[in-house]
């Protein structure tokens, strides 16, 4: 009987954090302050659009941005297991490469953010136009 009332329990147990998407709006980017060293040195490097910045004191938290570098919101991670933390960077549209070394997919460019920061008509041209470029340079 226990067995499965613990059971039960256990999803609401294991995300400590629920996600609003109204204040995640926009989510371009997020930072990792955490001492969670397995995470830190083996998970981190996988992440586009992840990075890790140190303070010496702090309290683990997972800053999230959007592409202005607004911060949008902060969760602690204090209390989360790196599994937690790899779960919650997966519902939040981190993408995770393989291998550190990998390219990011084009579709995931932008990744967790939706689409690009720049509206269609003021997106940057991918190549220059005839006249802006310069034979005698």
């Amino acid at each position: 009987m226990w067995l499965i009332l613990l059971a039960a329990l256990l999803p609401a147990v294991r995300s400590a954090y629920e996600l609003d998407p109204q204040k995640i709006e926009g989510l371009a980017k997020a930072k990792v302050e955490v001492r969670v060293k397995a995470f830190v040195t083996q998970d981190i490097p996988l992440y586009h659009n992840l990075v890790m910045k140190h303070i010496p004191g702090a309290d683990p938290e997972l800053v999230l941005l959007n592409h202005y570098y607004k911060e949008l919101d902060r969760i602690p991670l204090s209390d989360m297991t790196r599994v937690e933390i790899n779960d919650l960077l997966a519902q939040l549209g981190f993408y995770k490469k393989a291998q550190a070394e990998d390219e990011v997919p084009e579709e995931f460019r932008f990744s967790p953010a939706k689409s690009s920061p720049f509206p269609e008509d003021q997106a940057p041209p991918t190549e220059a136009p005839a006249e802006a470029q310069h034979p005698d340079l």
